[in-house]
């Protein structure tokens, strides 16, 4: 036995030991977070329901995993990753009597009990304490799935157990090798342990049974020094952070193994598209993003289609289809299907015929019921969002964040609406991730009349909260509201509506038209077919100026500073990097009508800061200088189609450093992407095209 690394942590918000255990969940449950060569686990305790729902036939009892990060599998950042959300620690339920295999706990002791060696470790402490009545160690079988990866193949998911003793605070790992004759693989057992040294100071140790012997694959077994020096660090951080998860885990409604593997599938298969989007907007996140989603819901359909003893594949509409790659690639997969929106883009001309794409806008009303479809797609539908699950129940045929505030709006929409509503996490890298899925509904067939009365009701009750004044001291006409206004539930929802989807707010003075005529609301505004351009572009070039450098002088110790004349030798001195400042602390220093200018015409001051991508950094709602050198650094480990990007931006544009900063650029005039003075500027590739066009 061998100590891999201790940490010591101060606990002066009395969050130990429960924080602990918090963080400890976290690593048995979702190890992925940490790891991120796992696509996750599955979790098997003795007594408790596996967690997760669906699962294939080849996969025994199965467990969701869950990442606390939004990223998709192969880029996932640790901060996205690693936030340490306190995650209560499952508890007992009963057993299924007609599980065949044999209790945890039996095959834990008769795995442990005859060893002389391994048994006393994970004691531990146990031997020299009596324990508490009940207080004996949970056993549970955790699988670790490795990511698939190409183009060599990944190794198999490992089983192993996992022994947690509150009572003596800690939790062992026992990896287990064979098929069906389990042995442990006594190599790399090691245990992590909690204890209380005085006052607020306690200790986070890691321990290996036999480090000498360690065996490492890089993959599920990292080296054991990766224990005691990564994951010891990330579990004593969390242990005292006070973060709560208010979503679930990622993909705890489908197979986490199909998931893995079609995910591998489809990102080969499509990952050309990177090198050709021709759009704006960045190539791999929106490529890998819609091949995760379209991951997902494959993986959902073929489980409703084993469910449901069917082989037919389910057709589908994309409501606000967007750039239209979902709708391509569930198409080339199979199911029949199209993509509506309101707004033809570029890219959809790449696409072929057998990509159903149509440009329209969608009303809510019966003219948009889709009545031969199986199932309604909204994952760029904005302003549609509410009314999805009034479209699709339509059919005659069988302290919270804002974000959490108006996603229980959407989900009582969907309830309201006789859908059973499930709510899961996509792997996307996106802040705003969470699904909603009505597979079924929660009424039969021969209650639809009652049922649709009540939808109706609904968006009376919605529409009478929308036409009352906001800010005046009056009740809201909601069937069965007294609230005043500005307490009003109904209205908060309706905040909060109009704050995510401002196109689809309910104008004040309109009536509902009643639904004979086929119209659910007068009112209803889609968004535009020209979009609007909210990014700075239509602010002039000096406001634009006078703006970076006020903001940049702030951070510089507020020294003014004017554009430089010549170059001067730098190289004896210290490139001053400034300071930092919040975004309140960066607003307050500019006037009011400035302020208003930014955000009537390019979404606010953060948006222009970080459109100022040359001159700043803006993280976690803090302002900062950018050095780049240190981006120069990252710029290496670059994907091919950014470094692309980046080469065909090469000296179009003056360097700000260069011309504004008191110390001037941080980089050489062949380092740096940006131009040292006039003489060396070049024509963008964007213009070349332009021109030669013409």
């Amino acid at each position: 036995m061998a100590l891999l690394g201790q940490a010591l942590v101060t606990d002066s918000g009395s969050l130990l030991p429960l924080g602990f255990w918090s963080a400890v969940t976290v690593w048995v449950e979702r190890p992925q977070v940490v790891n991120k060569r796992l696509c996750g686990a599955r979790l098997e305790v003795p007594g408790r329901p596996a967690r997760g729902q669906a699962h294939g036939p080849d996969e025994g009892a199965v467990a969701a995993e869950g990442a606390s990060g939004g990223a998709e599998p192969e880029r996932g950042g640790d901060a996205d990753l690693g936030r340490g959300e306190a995650v209560e620690a499952p508890g007992p339920s009963r057993a299924s009597p007609s599980d065949p295999d044999p209790p945890l706990e039996d095959l834990f002791r008769s795995l442990v009990s005859a060893d002389e060696q391994v048994l006393p470790f994970v004691r531990g402490a146990r031997e020299a304490k009596q324990p508490e009545a009940g207080a004996e160690p949970e056993v549970s079988l955790r699988t670790l799935i490795p990511k698939a990866s190409a183009p060599r193949p990944s190794p198999a998911p490992r089983k192993e157990m996992v022994v947690k003793d509150v009572f003596n605070g800690t939790v062992t790992f026992l990896p287990l090798e064979g098929e069906q004759h389990l042995k442990v693989k006594k190599s790399n057992i090691y245990q992590i342990q909690l204890r209380h040294n005085k006052d607020e100071e306690w200790c986070i140790s890691m321990l290996a049974f036999s480090p000498e012997r360690w065996d490492s694959d890089g993959i599920i077994y990292p080296k054991s020094s990766w224990l005691g020096k990564e994951l010891l660090s990330k579990l004593a951080r969390w242990s005292v952070e006070n973060k709560k998860n208010e979503f679930k885990s990622t993909l705890s409604l489908i197979s986490l193994m199909k998931y893995s593997h079609i995910y591998q599938e489809l990102k080969e298969k499509y990952k050309e598209m990177v090198k050709v989007w021709p759009e704006v907007t960045d190539p791999e996140k929106f490529v890998y993003e819609d091949v995760a989603i379209a991951t997902y819901l494959l993986v959902l359909w073929e489980e409703e289609r084993a469910k449901k003893g069917i082989t037919e594949k389910q057709s589908f509409v994309d409501l606000g289809c967007g750039n239209g790659l979902l709708v391509h690639i569930l198409s080339n997969e199979g199911h029949p299907g199209r993509g509506i929106d309101v707004r033809r883009r570029k890219i959809w001309n790449m696409y072929g015929p057998q990509t159903q794409l149509e440009e329209s806008a969608i009303r809510p009303n019966d003219s948009y019921l889709f009545p031969d479809v199986d199932w309604l797609i909204g994952n760029h539908s904005d302003e549609l969002t509410p009314w999805i699950p009034l479209i699709a129940a339509s059919r005659r045929q069988s302290k919270k964040t804002q974000y959490r505030e108006y996603l229980d709006f959407i989900k009582e929409v969907g309830f309201t609406c006789g859908f059973q509503v499930e709510e899961d996490c996509l792997r996307i890298p996106s802040t705003k991730r969470v699904c909603l899925i009505g597979k079924s509904r929660t009424y039969p067939a021969t209650e639809e009349a009652l049922v649709d009365k009540q939808r109706t009701q609904y968006i009376d009750s919605r529409q009478s909260c929308a036409q009352l004044p906001h800010g005046e001291d009056s009740s809201c006409s909601s069937s069965g509201c007294t609230i005043e206004t500005n307490h009003c539930e109904h209205h908060t929802y309706l905040n909060y509506l109009s704050d995510e989807l401002p196109k689809g707010q309910f104008p004040e003075n309109e009536r509902k038209v009643p639904q004979e005529n086929g119209i659910w609301i007068n009112g209803f505004q889609p968004r535009d077919k020209i979009e609007q351009v909210r990014n700075c572009a239509s602010l002039p070039r000096d406001f634009i100026d006078h703006i970076v450098l006020k903001v940049a002088n702030l951070l510089l110790n507020g020294k003014q500073q004017n554009p430089k004349e010549e170059s001067s030798d730098r190289s004896s001195k210290t490139w001053n990097r400034g300071g930092s400042l919040s975004l309140a602390e960066v607003a307050n220093e500019l006037d009011r009508e400035t302020l208003q200018r930014l955000k009537r015409e390019c979404g606010g001051l953060q948006t222009l800061l970080k459109n100022s991508h040359q001159v700043f950094e803006v993280v976690n709602g803090r302002v900062y200088i950018r050095d780049w050198r240190e981006e120069k650094a990252a710029k290496k480990t670059q994907p091919e189609a950014k470094r692309r990007l980046s080469s065909e931006a090469f000296k179009t544009r003056l360097c700000w450093f260069f011309m504004y900063h008191p110390d001037g650029c941080s980089l050489s005039s062949e380092s740096c992407s940006y131009a040292h003075g006039t003489e060396e500027l070049r024509q963008s590739q964007t213009l070349k095209k332009i021109k030669q066009n013409h």
